[in-house]
């Protein structure tokens, strides 16, 4: 038997498996465990979300606006495109005068094949408000037009918006500026590549609603968290693991995905932070990686719903008549720093 951490069984046969890296890190900045490389250089892509949307509230956007928590969750969410996240987004939207052409995400097709058929038998568009990066975007947008700069560019790397965001990822990562690589999200806007133990780090302040060296984004921290817990639903979607496992532990745990295979979780009694990143890019094993380690730090006690916990932490092979035909395994230690 291979002794790679993550198996892929078909039947009883071991069909696949994956590599990935891990850092737990508590909010003091120190590495508690980790698993592979917890310096690996990393884009995060949309579990920065959160901090992305720290000026969001520190310009005083948000609350010139009258941001309501669900509208600051969606700031942070990588939705399903679902009707109820579709008119918040166009709420935002209405309150900053704007329009669904001022949103320069893109757009692909919803998350839910029930939303797609409905979409189709509607007959209407497939607009920017069904990227699931649109809360975002509509954050941005909304920086830019209460600080009266230029609401066509947002997403530009020099644009005033993505400066203050870089400035306050420095901050809450510890990293210098100078030392954080900028590319391009799969959304326009630029991501940040920091390594995986910061990216913890700035999820264990997030969790805490506190850092020590940077106290002035306390409040920011502790807003964008609690609005992430109360409307986890905005965050991500139906039947999907942000959304479910912040359900699973409510006011216990932060959590936000990101594409290629990234997963970040805060846990907010213990001001702990989690990052998993698979090599392979690959996200179909990301929670019953992310479950097994938090099982393994002691933080899974008591499980409230079974059903929805094994899903994603003992997750099946299905075929195409939606028959589980196989399994996918964690198996692995972390090792203590």
């Amino acid at each position: 038997m291979t002794n790679k951490p993550i198996k892929v069984f078909r039947g009883d046969y071991l069909e696949s498996t994956h590599e990935f890296h891990a850092a737990v890190v508590d909010r003091t900045g120190r590495l508690l465990y980790s698993y592979g490389d917890p310096k690996r250089l990393t884009f995060a892509r949309s579990s920065m979300k959160p901090f992305q949307a720290i000026p969001l509230i520190e310009t005083g956007a948000a609350a010139h606006f009258q941001f309501e928590p669900k509208e600051i969750a969606i700031s942070c969410a990588s939705h399903s495109g679902e009707a109820f996240h579709r008119e918040t987004v166009l709420g935002i939207l209405k309150k900053i005068g704007l329009s669904i052409d001022d949103l320069q995400c893109g757009t692909h097709r919803p998350h839910r094949d029930e939303d797609y058929r409905a979409l189709i038998r509607s007959g209407q568009e497939l607009t920017p408000l069904y990227s699931n990066c649109s809360g975002k975007h509509s954050g941005m947008l909304a920086t830019a037009v209460y600080m009266k700069e230029d609401p066509a560019t947002y997403r530009e790397v020099h644009h005033p918006v993505q400066q203050r965001i870089l400035q306050v990822i420095s901050e809450i990562a510890e990293t210098p500026v100078e030392e954080i690589a900028i590319a391009v999200d799969g959304c326009g806007v630029p991501v940040h590549r920091l390594p995986l133990e910061k990216t913890a780090y700035a999820y264990a302040q997030l969790a805490s609603g506190r850092s020590d060296k940077h106290p002035e984004h306390d409040e920011a921290l502790r807003i964008i968290r609690d609005a992430m817990m109360a409307h986890p639903e905005m965050v991500c979607g139906t039947d999907r693991f942000d959304t479910d496992v912040m359900n699973l532990f409510p006011g216990k745990i932060v959590s936000k995905g990101g594409a290629e295979g990234v997963q970040c979780v805060g846990l907010v009694e213990e001001g702990i932070g989690v990052i998993v990143k698979c090599e392979d890019g690959s996200a179909r094993a990301l929670g019953a990686i992310t479950l097994k380690i938090l099982e393994d730090i002691g933080f899974v006690k008591d499980i409230p719903d079974k059903d929805v916990y094994d899903k994603y932490r003992h997750p099946g092979v299905f075929n195409m008549r939606k028959e589980r035909i196989g399994r996918i395994e964690a198996d692995f230690e972390l090792q203590k720093a």
